[in-house]
């Protein structure tokens, strides 16, 4: 077993994992649960939850004795000073994602950080840099886009791979919510580009455009995109504020296999709570997901004869399906809180076994960089924008 107790990355008298969470809010909720729950689906080495982190005393000791977690701090850096931690989870805006994750790595934790990687692409490249640093010491890191750990998108990965679609020509890729359409909707600092970094681009975008570079393999090479925001002033607790981030985004990215893809995003889209589409077309065939049927995949094989075709709904609740095995019989559904404990057993597998866990940071920089050339390409009336980057390092086991 791999995990640190000091920064050469080692558990030198092979005591369970002490887990420190940094965050208590929705993604908080969302990592709570799935770290109280991974171990009685799934083998993993074993942990504990020692310590919830928040700036407020009484919040988080609230939220602790709720979501299970042992001690509470208001403190992170003091978190870092134990040896009884060995994996620190970061769910914390992104504007803190940097200056957390870097002092981690550095003392010698393995760290998940949520999506986005970091509110800039300077931030995530030192994110990147203190990661390669901290894997020569064995200490992992992995962020976490959830949507990988979806077995039916799994599963589209998995078909993909195989050929099924042959040659993939175009992707449509939406992701579309409405919790901002009243615009009297308050302030947050989601919608302040200081603490957010971005808006829907950031937001929701990143999930879509990773999907795209999970299922195809593949690497963007050029860039078009627009950002529009729709409300201009939101209610602050002193008057109206200035909306400093988009509401919504557009963008057509080329990867270097040829395939064109097209995203969609807006927090503004009426009647759409948590929609994420995705169609993927080839030329032997084509897949269709829509997440408020998580547990269903649409497949088409176009080399059976015409008359055959026709798209056919998988429901992904098989023991063969990935992640499957260890829930319930078959047509026993799952839905989207599963999705993080199959992020979590995948980290602890990674740092038990010593393999890098995916996705990396450098495939978050890899995001992240795609996220850039669309504000860039936005900023000049939708200009291409060329990304000359190395493709990202495939990851033996991932």
């Amino acid at each position: 077993m791999n995990s640190p107790e000091s920064t050469d990355g080692t558990n030198h008298d092979n005591s369970p994992l002490g887990v420190a969470m940094i965050g208590y809010a929705f993604m908080g909720k969302a990592h709570s649960n799935a770290w109280r729950n991974v171990a009685s689906y799934f083998d993993v080495p074993a942990f504990e939850q020692k310590v919830l982190v928040g700036r407020d005393a009484g919040q988080v000791a609230a939220a602790a004795r709720k979501y299970g977690w042992t001690e509470t701090a208001t403190d992170w850096r003091s978190v870092l000073e134990r040896d009884d931690i060995h994996i620190v989870d970061i769910c914390a805006p992104g504007w803190m994602h940097a200056e957390i994750a870097v002092a981690a790595l550095e003392a010698g934790k393995h760290v998940l950080v949520e999506k986005p990687l970091a509110n800039t692409l300077a931030e995530a490249e030192t994110m990147a840099d203190a990661a390669r640093s901290a894997l020569e010491r064995g200490v992992q890191s992995m962020i976490g886009f959830n949507y990988r750990r979806v077995p039916a998108l799994a599963l589209a990965k998995e078909l993909i791979a195989e050929g099924r679609l042959g040659t993939v020509r175009h992707v449509r890729a939406a992701y579309l919510q409405d919790w901002l359409v009243d615009p009297d909707s308050p302030m947050t600092w989601r919608l302040n580009k200081e603490t957010a970094g971005s808006g829907a681009l950031g937001d929701i975008a990143s999930h879509a455009i990773d999907q795209v570079m999970f299922l195809l393999g593949g690497t963007v090479t050029e860039v078009s995109g627009r950002l529009h925001t729709f409300v201009s002033h939101r209610p602050g607790a002193d008057g109206p504020e200035e909306v400093t981030v988009d509401d919504a985004a557009w963008a057509t990215l080329t990867l270097d296999s040829g395939t064109i893809a097209s995203v969609e995003v807006s927090r503004m889209a009426t009647g759409q709570k948590n929609s994420l589409k995705l169609e993927i077309y080839g030329d032997k065939g084509s897949l269709l997901f829509d997440l408020e049927t998580i547990n269903e995949l649409g497949f088409l094989d176009a080399t059976l004869p015409v008359r055959e075709q026709g798209f056919r709904r998988i429901l992904v609740n098989e023991p063969e399906h990935p992640y499957m095995a260890a829930w319930w019989p078959q047509g026993h559904v799952i839905g989207w809180e599963h999705t993080f404990t199959h992020e979590i057993r995948d980290f602890l597998t990674a740092i038990d076994g010593g393999t890098p866990p995916s996705p990396s940071f450098e495939e978050g920089l890899a995001v992240q960089r795609v996220l850039a050339a669309i504000e860039e390409s936005a900023n000049a009336k939708s200009s291409i924008i060329q990304l000359t980057t190395s493709p990202v390092p495939a990851i033996e086991g991932a």
